[in-house]
């Protein structure tokens, strides 16, 4: 045995990578979970040049949906330039000659990881969030067969449990990111580990939002318009992260979403977390002509 019958002759790869088979299952998952919002649905995921758990599944929704006229956008925790976003950025431009760009607006295709950008996003976009625990019963259930029954009988009693439980004990509900949401009145969803900051931007959105999760084989979403609403007590209301009053120590920006920078004599500083927003914002106080978008918050208040 030698090398040379071990391997093959290089042969050019499909289109965005994925071979055509691969992309029609996840089209038709796709659209499967377009007409079910917020249900969970199976697919092959197949392998990429990414370790499963860094965005396998974002990616091959991406490399279904992109076309050489597709404007590209990645961000990694509201951050474009991050190790991540730039590699999966100049991966998806390598396979399928699709332009790139940092600025929101200019985009027809967001892959995200934990965060929705500042500006509103419009019917022409297409938000792509990845997820690595597409399942909000498993905290209350392991068993994914169970599971899977209990959102077939939208029993999700056990999560109204554990809600009333964190807040006997701590007195405020302590679910940060991942807040369990209801979606168009009938399924609970993880809309991925987006802080609870950005749950409300995907309520009655004019963007279509995939979800995927490509160690886990599942994909749900959140069409245009669609109620997103995050599981709350009449008596206790949904909360957000307390940021409004937060000012970015680079750009100065004010009423958005923050990243805590802890200093060297125990104070902190902070950063505003999408920073393509904190780079227009320092643009415009230079004096640069700057278009900046709808925000979804106002001086720290959902608008």
């Amino acid at each position: 045995m030698s090398l040379s019958t071990l391997t093959k002759d290089w042969e050019p790869m499909s289109y965005g990578f994925l071979d055509p088979s691969a992309k029609r299952e996840i089209r038709r998952k796709m659209l499967k979970a377009v007409a079910v919002p917020g249900c969970q649905m199976p697919y092959a995921s197949r392998e990429v040049p990414m370790a499963r758990g860094w965005g396998t599944g974002g990616l091959q929704v991406s490399l279904t949906l992109i076309n050489p006229e597709t404007t590209v956008k990645v961000i990694d925790q509201g951050a474009d330039d991050s190790v991540n976003a730039a590699s999966i950025r100049r991966f998806l431009a390598r396979v399928s000659g699709a332009p790139t760009t940092l600025d929101t607006l200019d985009a027809d295709l967001i892959q995200s990881r934990h965060r929705i950008p500042e500006e509103k996003l419009r019917e022409d976009q297409v938000l792509v969030l990845q997820v690595p625990n597409p399942e909000p019963l498993r905290p209350v259930q392991p068993n994914m067969s169970i599971a899977r029954q209990m959102h077939a009988d939208a029993d999700y009693g056990r999560m109204w449990l554990q809600l009333y439980e964190q807040i006997v004990r701590s007195g405020r509900v302590m679910q940060g990111a991942s807040y369990p949401s209801m979606v168009n009145g009938r399924h609970v969803m993880t809309p991925s580990p987006i802080p609870r900051w950005d749950v409300p931007k995907l309520h009655m959105a004019k963007h279509l939002t995939i979800l995927s999760a490509g160690r886990e084989k599942r994909i749900h979403a959140v069409p245009p318009f669609t109620r997103v609403e995050p599981l709350v007590f009449d008596d206790v209301p949904y909360k957000v992260e307390e940021h409004g009053d937060l000012t970015c120590v680079r750009s100065g920006a004010k009423g958005f979403f923050m990243n805590e920078i802890p200093q060297g004599d125990g104070s902190s500083t902070y950063e505003i977390s999408d920073s393509e927003f904190g780079v227009k914002s320092i643009k415009q106080t230079e004096g640069t002509d700057t278009i900046f978008g709808e925000t979804w918050y106002k001086n720290g208040e959902m608008s």
